[in-house]
């Protein structure tokens, strides 16, 4: 799996190339809104592939059936009649991308093509094709260069009602100048067969603990990303576009950024030396008065070396730096769910060996299984106290939110799933917290309510929060709350509430079963 990747909106992009904002899972279906993130100062555009006009864009057109002359001459294609209005074609279903290390794979479509989060979102809103009978998309990735090859077939072409798409620009709006004719493409193989251990040569192995040395031609490579590692981060784009759902090219030409490649030795001696697996961009950006933070923007695992551990490896190596250069914590970009599930998985295991954190640890575990919460009259938070925030933070570089959310882990760990008034202790925190984190607390709400409004996402499940005027007369109100909505409320604080116990279960039953040693097996 793709682990994460930055949701940053960049104003330099052009719509096409805009993310669609993601939401977790648990959250998705109420809060259907979408969100916007906006820079308060505006970055130069990023160096991405630089787009080339149309009618230069290198790609095969191969009418089936017809002449290659006519093919490759729109003014010349034969255009014939569909029956009824042309329904189109989702992008999912005709376009394939394939990486490829030698010359023979390209043109073979016997193999396993990449999974791309969803190709119809680079085609219009209702990301379809439309004017052509029989599409097939066929595109090569060097995993050598990062130079891409497309080749295009149909039978004909007919205007049924919607247009025919234009297919160049989309696929420039993808891949840029990375896509060549096919004759460069071939010769890239053998010309720069190189590109990676180019980059590799300039950067500094990084070593780091709990790495798992049993394929030990593999390596973590930090460089900083200017030169040759910033033209690399410029091919890899188009896979970061195709394989990350929300993700924007980061801005190269702010100061800061460095890549982490996770490489490993080739045993050909005929192609290049180091094999690319995956890669982190992290930025580090100065925290007032004078220490430095470290952000990690987007982590992505090629797709055939996914399920291996690299993404884990990623995780541990940034960790390492953070306290060897005594960063001040280490924070992720908008990660994905499955990012956040490792990377808690990883932080309990350290935490689980952290002394400081036992007693305070131990001393709540004990609170949970004595008190008895559901006859509380105020609300219970069982956080832990704000000098641990900061031992943590001094010594381990996990930030105050990681930290609040892997000590909701660690408390469950060390309850009997199977005693009852535990895990309804545990869970009334939970709903307090969520009410909290919502409504503004359990006794006071602070003007906030929460209002059943169906939406095309999700009719039944969907709610917003919306402020009345403190002090306010709840009669001179716009929006009035109903006993239906309070019903509705509960239901719903309820439903997060549940989501948010299973995510918690999940991670707890890795950190248990697996240990320090079997979670370096963790398929990332």
């Amino acid at each position: 799996r793709s682990l994460a990747v930055s949701r940053r909106r960049n104003p330099a992009l052009p719509p096409s190339q805009r993310a669609i904002p993601h939401f977790p899972a648990s959250f998705s279906r109420l809060f259907p809104f979408p969100k916007t993130l906006q820079s308060p100062n505006p970055s130069p555009a990023p160096l991405v592939p630089t787009p080339l006009p149309p009618d230069r864009l290198p790609m095969a057109l191969k009418q089936k059936g017809s002449d290659p002359a006519a093919a490759a001459d729109p003014n010349k294609r034969r255009r014939v009649g569909f029956s009824g209005l042309d329904a189109g074609v989702e992008a999912n279903e005709c376009m394939k991308v394939f990486l490829v290390r030698n010359p023979d794979e390209v043109g073979s479509v016997d193999r396993n093509s990449i999974q791309p989060f969803d190709l119809n979102h680079f085609f219009g809103e209702d990301g379809k094709i439309y004017g052509y009978k029989n599409l097939k998309i066929n595109v090569w990735i060097s995993a050598l260069s990062f130079h891409g090859y497309a080749e295009i077939a149909f039978e004909e072409t007919c205007d049924g009602g919607k247009g025919i798409t234009d297919l160049k620009p989309v696929l420039q709006n993808i891949f840029g100048e990375n896509l060549v004719e096919k004759e460069e493409f071939l010769q890239s193989f053998s010309k720069e067969c190189q590109y990676i251990s180019n980059v590799v040569t300039n950067g500094n192995t990084i070593k780091h603990d709990g790495s798992n040395e049993s394929d030990s031609a593999v390596e973590i490579v930090r460089v900083e990303l200017q030169g040759a590692a910033a033209f690399l981060y410029s091919r890899l784009v188009p896979l970061v576009l195709l394989l990350v759902e929300g993700s924007t090219p980061i801005d190269i030409g702010e100061h800061g950024w460095e890549l982490l490649l996770v490489v490993k030795k080739s045993q050909e001696s005929s192609t290049s030396k180091f094999e690319l697996l995956g890669f982190a961009a992290v930025y580090k950006f100065y925290r007032y008065p004078e220490s430095t933070r470290l952000r990690i923007s987007q982590i992505l695992v090629l797709p055939p070396y996914q399920g291996e551990g690299h993404g884990l490896r990623l995780l541990e190596a940034i960790n390492s730096i953070a306290q060897s250069e005594n960063i001040y914590d280490v924070t992720i970009e908008d990660p994905s769910d499955y990012l956040q599930y490792v990377r808690s998985s990883i932080d309990c295991l350290r935490l689980l060996t952290f002394d400081p954190i036992k007693p305070v640890l131990s001393a709540m575990v004990s609170s949970l299984k004595m008190t008895n919460l559901s006859k509380r009259t105020s609300s219970l938070r069982m956080v832990p106290p704000a000098d641990l925030n900061e031992t943590v933070r001094q010594k381990l570089k996990i930030n105050k939110k990681q930290f609040l959310r892997c000590w909701e882990i660690l408390l469950y760990l060390n309850l009997d799933a199977e005693d009852r008034k535990s895990m309804d202790n545990f869970r009334a925190c939970i709903y307090d917290r969520i009410k909290g984190e919502i409504l503004g607390g359990a006794t006071g709400t602070n003007g906030k309510h929460l209002l059943q409004m169906p939406s095309s996402f999700n009719e039944e499940a969907s709610f917003a929060v919306y402020w009345t005027q403190e002090g306010g007369d709840a009669d001179d109100q716009t929006v009035e709350q109903q006993p239906e909505d309070l019903k509705t409320q509960e239901q719903q604080l309820n439903e997060l509430v549940d989501n948010q116990v299973e995510e918690i279960a999940e991670v707890a039953k890795n950190v248990t079963s697996r240990g320090k040693d079997k979670l370096r097996e963790l398929a990332v």
